[in-house]
């Protein structure tokens, strides 16, 4: 016989050590065993003093009453009873001979029951009377559990508490002890499915990440020439316009080990959390390097300190957080081999010393999309859409400028549950086109109720929406016009916008004239406005605000602007001019708008016929498109707009 060893080389590796229930439960039962006679007591027979009296005390057949705590009177019977018919049943007991007592019942007070069992033995001889003692009982386990339970709550209580303070950490399970250990999501290499294919839109911002993946999968092709990759990359661009979907891609791309945490999960209840949290990421991260740390919403955590603190409920907890997370990334102990992904809409709001050289070294600013890129999000979403052979992505990356990657998957989603609802077994280019009136003006809404007097003024100022915008050059050329109500609006009409970088004062001026539109053919028409120019009349103010105090299109203020693009005076009670030049600047705004409505009616006055035509094919169609207008309005020579998008001007 061979005898064959097997050896292992090392410790073996375990897992986390699991409670087990099998000695527990062994305890549970032999306190049971123990206690449960206690608990239980004897089963006694309950009677009343009248059954007593008659049935037991007529027989001469109590050998001794014993009085319990002045409330119950316990009853033992004479042996000689034993075989008795009556009361053989009370002698026997499940844990052998009943010895007593054989039966019980309540009194009042020990007095009344003196007085009752001298009444019934008045012609007893004394000396054969029934003995009474009168004895004082506790049951011991009682008084202890009693004592045990409120501290066995609050202790059930206390641990709750814990684990959910400290609950799915990556660091050490659920112990009280844990809630300061790290939250951080860890992706290991080769689990995440994001890769920079599924990216798109993006080129810039991908060829700046790669480098670090690059580095991460080939770091001797950078540090033979004495490179040092960069510490850490915070992404900054609007909502929607994929940073975090980038950070998947990241993870995906580098087959390293992924740390996901967001900024508001440093901070907890407890003083001193955030702090330890950052400091056990950082402990992890290093024994994994190389690796990356990707930190979503880091504003929450990385607001500058001592700005604005009162106001924007800032305290020493967030800023001592900051002060470790400042420490980790360049402080005096090294920390190669990690690397920091950070996300922020709001890089503005982040502390100087956190976005210097050293930490985050490279700021990858992410922007609206393009045409081109547009188109390229549209083919990423619309893979695993079941379309027809009419949808060109290019056309409906036309029809969505200034959408974000988000509000493109919005699109799609919503087209494929237009063509579900209709039972279709493909999705086709209308479904497209009423997601994108969907996501723009919001759902018809057919069963809102609208008087024929209401239909009428909308149907007006819709149109004069319509023919204000068709005469002025500089205004985005007009596809669409519907006075069928959608979200909260009871009317729209839907511009082309042409994707400029640049706006003249004119195409300022010639817009705010469109805007007013509407609110100026109800003054024509009726004589009178309505409450339905809110969203036009918000716009406008806005705009004509920016014009004079930003833009510096206004003479009288001149050369001024009062924007700050860092945000440091968002929080500041003191405007950044004085009285007498905010008295000038609403007297200002109060001319451009005024002048803006005075022209919008100028022109409808003088083509009154086209408003009327306009508002009668409204009235009848309820949706008119270009073709409609053009044969109203004449041909509008453009030229220049090539790209258009969805805007609305809602009555």
């Amino acid at each position: 016989m061979n005898n064959r060893r097997h050896k292992i080389k090392g410790p073996v590796p375990q897992g986390p050590k699991k409670f087990k229930w099998n000695g527990i439960w062994l305890y549970i039962l032999l306190l049971g065993g123990l206690f449960l006679p206690q608990l239980l007591g004897k089963q006694v027979t309950e009677i009343t003093w009248q059954q007593f009296q008659k049935d037991i005390l007529s027989r001469n057949a109590v050998a001794r009453l014993e009085v319990v705590n002045n409330e119950t009177v316990n009853v033992y019977l004479k042996p000689s009873f034993a075989n008795d018919k009556q009361f053989k049943d009370v002698f026997k007991s499940t844990w052998g001979t009943n010895e007593g007592p054989h039966y019980a019942f309540s009194i009042g007070s020990s007095d009344s029951f003196d007085r009752q069992l001298n009444d019934a033995e008045k012609t007893v001889p004394a000396n054969d009377r029934i003995p009474v003692t009168y004895i004082r009982k506790s049951n011991w386990l009682i008084n202890v559990i009693s004592w045990i339970i409120p501290f066995a709550l609050l202790f059930l209580a206390w641990t709750y508490l814990m684990r959910r303070a400290g609950g799915g950490m990556t660091g050490g399970g659920t112990s009280i002890f844990n809630f300061g250990k790290s939250t951080a999501t860890l992706v290991e290499k080769s689990k995440s499915e994001v890769t920079f294919d599924d990216v798109a839109g993006l080129e810039e911002a991908q060829i700046e990440v790669r480098e670090i993946v690059d580095f991460l999968k080939n770091p001797d092709t950078f540090t033979k020439l004495g490179a040092k990759i960069p510490k850490g990359v915070i992404l900054v661009g609007p909502p929607g316009t994929g940073k975090t979907l980038l950070a998947k891609a990241v993870a995906g791309e580098a087959q390293v080990p992924f740390f996901s945490i967001s900024g508001s999960e440093f901070v907890e209840m407890f003083v001193g959390v955030g702090a330890s949290r950052v400091r056990d990421l950082f402990r992890q991260a290093k024994e994994k390097a190389p690796c990356i740390i990707f930190i979503d919403e880091i504003d929450a955590i990385g607001r500058s300190r001592g700005k604005g603190a009162f106001l924007s409920g800032g305290n020493d907890e967030r800023e001592s957080t900051l002060n470790q997370l400042l420490t980790e990334m360049d402080g005096f102990g090294t920390n190669s081999g990690v690397i920091v992904l950070a996300a922020s809409n709001r890089a503005d709001m982040l502390d100087p010393a956190l976005l210097r050289p050293g930490r985050f070294d490279r700021h990858i600013y992410l922007e609206l999309p393009n045409m081109h890129e547009r188109e390229a999000i549209f083919k990423v979403h619309m893979r695993p859409l079941v379309t027809d052979d009419s949808i060109d992505t290019r056309f409906l990356a036309a029809q969505t400028p200034g959408f974000s990657g988000a509000d493109i998957a919005n699109i799609c989603n919503e087209a494929a549950l237009f063509a579900a609802r209709k039972k279709e077994n493909k999705i086709g280019k209308q479904d497209f086109m009423d997601a994108i009136d969907r996501v723009v003006a919001g759902l018809e809404k057919k069963s809102k109720i609208i008087t024929p007097e209401e239909k009428q003024r909308i149907a007006f100022h819709e149109a004069g929406h319509a023919v204000v915008s068709w005469l002025l050059k500089n205004v985005d050329p007009l596809v669409k016009v519907s006075i069928i109500p959608r979200g909260k609006s009871l009317g729209a009409a839907w511009y082309l916008p042409e994707e400029k970088q640049l706006r003249t004062e004119s195409t300022f001026h010639e817009h705010l004239c469109a805007t007013l539109g509407g609110r100026a053919a109800e003054q024509v028409v009726f004589g009178e406005v309505s409450s339905g120019a809110l969203d036009d009349l918000e716009k406008v103010t806005n705009e004509a605000y920016m014009m004079v105090t930003y833009f510096g299109f206004n003479k009288k203020i001149g050369n001024t602007s009062y924007y700050d693009s860092t945000g440091q005076r968002d929080m500041s009670l003191q405007k950044p001019y004085s009285e007498e030049t905010g008295r000038l600047i609403d007297e200002e705004v109060r001319k451009l708008i005024n002048g803006a409505y005075e022209q919008a009616k100028e022109i409808l006055v003088q083509h009154r016929s086209l408003l009327d035509q306009l508002a009668k094919a409204l009235q009848t169609k309820e949706v008119i498109y270009k073709e409609d207008l053009e044969e109203i309005l004449g041909k509008r020579e453009t030229g220049r707009h090539k790209e258009p998008v969805p805007e609305k001007h809602p009555a």
